[in-house]
């Protein structure tokens, strides 16, 4: 039936400063708030609360009875106080119940359990019950009546010895009646209704104080972290005592006894595990269902998507750009070539033009010097005619025609003849100065015009080189280094041993000179060669007597004479004169043409690229090439700056 306000079952009066709060508790959301429950299972909730219970059977020596027969006194029997998870050694029983806490049960505090208990002590002592044993007719009933006042009585005195201590009362808390269920789904607008009563049910176990809430939907995302943050940490005080642990006081031994106690351990352990997945499940289900976690994984997303479109969208900027300036040259190109042809045709008119300007003049001095040529004025042949056409330009053959123009018959021959002789005249001169400059007429040009042809040419003809003792050594080691089957083999050989050896030479020399057998006679000579020359110390008085010109064992004269002509038989190419390459420094036409041609043929890449290029200069060191391709490059690079 209707009423118009309605006592939950988690009211009371009796909390600090008499102010009545409600406060949350095991039982489930009550619904239809303004209906009061009614029926027989509100009237045993009821009873229960209140501290009465109505028996449905008298066992023991009242079996017999009515199971109508309610029990007298308005108290219930130990038996029905029970836990729903532990099982105790003796009888089950709800401790909150008994001392009339059971509206409170863990957030009872130790003044009201104390208070409580008082006042249930005062109710159901022994004493005070007197006048219900009074009230039974039968002495078998005073007996089980007085027997069952007792044992409520022990009961609430039990009650009131686990209560009261720290850690019974905890592992009777985390026994204690407790919804585990968690919701795996919902929907976004039913999340806080959902899942807040969940955590808040939940955080009686935290030891960590204070608790964050939930939140809703306007709570910064910093608070929502911390909320997440502080379960995924989260730390219980939860006991988890099982059905089948070991009673420690029934051990028969230490050792039976410290056994007991590693077995409960591990099914405590065990518990604790089970547990904490239980509250990681809890905190995974709400963080994948949370709205504000979805939003900020929907924003993120969106601005990486975001990120994403702009640096494609710059790139595809960049890549246009590029094609862009790639056309602009391409056009630029096309326009440039199209001005060096316009240009290049203009000057091939022009030249057209010129040549034909240039054979009209020609035509025409030709026709003017005919009836010279004809008359044989003046020693003037048409040899000579032809000769001025091809060597006078435009511009002098129009002079000579308009002169000649001017003049008849002997005087025109003599204005031609002037020609003739002031163009041979000019070839003389010229002629000269290239013998000057070649110093030695035709046989000089020859050669160098022969050398510019080919620089090397004067050494492809030389006679083979023969074999030294290092390359044979490198041949060596070329063979097993490089062994059959190798591609390309002879030339990668030729390019191990470095010094240009071709592959016909290494064919044969594999064939002649390292089937040759060593010559023992000569192994002391050869010894002699490989072998370092020791250090010579030299005393004070020696070197001053040197420098002076005075031997030590007075013989200074014919030491002299002896070594100058042990001197001049070894080099006798020294006292013939000076060699006509007296510096050498000093470099030919021929010689650099040489090199020239030398770095062409070997570039950078070619292994022992300047021993290669010193072998094909004659005369030149390797230092001395390098230094000279040096002093080229800076000579070039000066031009260039100039230019």
């Amino acid at each position: 039936m209707a009423v118009s306000s309605v006592l939950l079952i988690c009211y009371s009066p009796v909390l600090v400063d008499g102010k009545s709060i409600i406060v949350c508790s095991h039982c489930g959301p009550v619904k239809a708030v303004n209906f009061e429950p009614a029926g027989h299972s509100f009237h045993k909730t009821a009873l229960k609360l209140s501290g009465f219970y109505e028996e449905e059977g008298v066992e023991g020596d009242n079996e017999t009875g009515s199971s109508d027969e309610k029990p007298q006194g308005g108290f219930m029997p130990s038996e029905f106080y029970s836990n729903k998870r532990k099982k105790k050694s003796g009888s089950e029983q709800d401790h909150y119940a008994l001392i009339g806490l059971a509206h409170l049960r863990f957030l009872a505090t130790e003044e009201q359990i104390r208070k409580s208990y008082r006042e249930m002590a005062l109710k159901y002592h022994p004493d005070k019950q007197a006048a219900i044993l009074l009230a039974e007719v039968s002495e078998e009933a005073k007996e089980a009546k007085k027997e069952e006042i007792e044992t409520h009585f022990k009961s609430i005195q039990e009650a009131y010895g686990v209560l009261t201590d720290p850690v019974k009362k905890r592992i009777y808390d985390s026994t204690d009646e407790f919804d585990d269920e968690i919701p795996t789904d919902c929907a976004p607008q039913d999340f806080y209704k959902v899942f807040g009563p969940v955590f808040m049910r939940n955080a009686r176990w935290s030891v960590n104080k204070p608790i964050p809430l939930i939140g809703e939907e306007t709570t910064p995302m910093a608070e929502v972290d911390a909320f997440y943050n502080f379960w995924y940490g989260f730390k219980s005080w939860r006991e988890f005592p099982h059905a089948d642990e070991y009673d420690i006081e029934d051990a028969d031994s230490r050792d039976h006894k410290r056994w007991m106690e590693r077995q409960n351990a591990k099914l405590g352990e065990k518990a604790r595990k089970e547990e904490y997945a239980r509250i990681r499940t809890l905190v995974d289900n709400a963080y994948k269902k949370d709205p504000r976690i979805q939003m900020r994984k929907d924003e993120l997303k969106a601005e990486k998507q975001r990120r994403k479109d702009a640096k494609r969208m710059a790139k595809k900027l960049e890549e246009e750009e590029a094609q862009r300036i790639a056309e602009e040259e391409k056009c630029r190109k096309e326009e440039e070539n199209k001005k060096a042809a316009q240009a290049a045709l203009v000057q091939k008119r022009l030249k057209e033009k010129e040549k034909k300007l240039l054979r009209k003049e020609r035509t025409r001095l030709r026709t003017l010097a005919s009836p010279v040529v004809s008359k044989k004025l003046a020693n003037v042949t048409e040899n000579d005619i032809e000769t001025i056409c091809m060597s006078f330009d435009i511009d002098r053959l129009r002079t000579l025609c308009s002169e000649a123009e001017k003049k008849e018959g002997v005087d025109r021959a003599e204005v031609l003849e002037d020609a003739i002789r002031s163009h041979n005249k000019s070839n003389k001169s010229s002629e000269d100065l290239g013998l000057k400059l070649n110093g030695g007429g035709s046989y000089g040009n020859s050669e160098v015009k022969k050398h510019m042809e080919d620089p090397l040419s004067s050494y492809a003809k030389k006679e083979e080189k023969p074999w030294s003792k290092e390359e044979i050594e490198m041949l060596r080691k070329g063979m097993n280094k490089y062994l059959k089957g190798t591609s390309r083999r002879w030339e990668v050989i030729s390019e191990y041993i470095g010094t240009g050896r071709t592959v016909e030479e290494i064919l044969k020399a594999t064939k002649t000179v390292l089937l040759k057998k060593p010559d023992s006679s000569k192994a002391f000579d050869s010894f002699l060669e490989k072998r370092k020359p020791g250090p010579s110390i030299s005393s004070p008085l020696t070197s001053r007597l040197e420098s002076e010109g005075v031997s030590i064992d007075g013989g200074s004269a014919a030491a002299s004479s002896s070594s100058s002509e042990n001197s001049s038989e070894r080099n006798p190419a020294q006292n013939e004169g000076p060699t006509t390459n007296a510096d050498p420094d000093a470099w030919s036409l021929m010689e650099e043409r040489a090199l020239v041609q030398a770095l062409k043929t070997f570039p950078k890449e070619t292994n022992q690229r300047w021993e290669r290029v010193a072998a094909s200069v004659p005369n030149k060191t390797m230092n001395q090439c390098k230094k000279k391709f040096t002093l080229m490059k800076e000579s070039f690079r000066k031009k260039k700056n100039a230019a």
